[in-house]
């Protein structure tokens, strides 16, 4: 009795260490996605994402409808690389992280500053893949407002 209970101890104990771990692993790549922008970083940026990544947010029309667009990755990144280093400084807070398996969703709050001055704050919504051992964003949407910013 005492064997069999150890090493359901020892199970759940396990499996609650290699979920603490792949929770690590899905904030260091969103972190390090952030770091890269807020350096100026490319490089650190690309390794963070799937080679068919999709960024998109949600806005509204001139009429005040919402709106799903579609932003340009290649565009996105070349304007993070001609930017100085601390222009662009997103602060997030992990909210929510589910993982199953290969697949990881993360709800992350933010807080956006250009060039030290407050910009917006929403949400950003990740989904993540695992890819040859390491985690990699496939798909960000986010929303953008200016009011009821905490």
């Amino acid at each position: 009795m005492k064997k069999s209970l150890l090493f359901v101890f020892s199970l759940l104990f396990f499996s609650q260490l290699t979920a603490q771990t792949a929770t690590d692993s899905v904030k260091t790549t969103i972190n390090n996605f952030f770091d890269g922008m807020k350096s100026g970083d490319t490089t650190l940026i690309k390794s963070t994402l799937t080679e068919g990544v999709i960024f998109q947010t949600i806005g509204r029309t001139k009429e005040g409808t919402p709106m799903v667009k579609t932003e340009n990755v290649s565009d996105f990144l070349a304007s993070i690389g001609k930017m100085e280093k601390g222009v662009a400084d997103e602060r997030i807070t992990f909210k929510t992280i589910e993982i199953d398996g290969t697949l990881a969703s993360v709800w992350t709050p933010y807080q956006f500053y250009f060039k030290g001055q407050f910009s917006h704050c929403g949400a950003n919504s990740f989904q993540l893949v695992k890819i040859e051992g390491n985690w990699r964003i496939q798909y960000i949407i986010d929303t953008r407002r200016k009011k009821g910013c905490e």
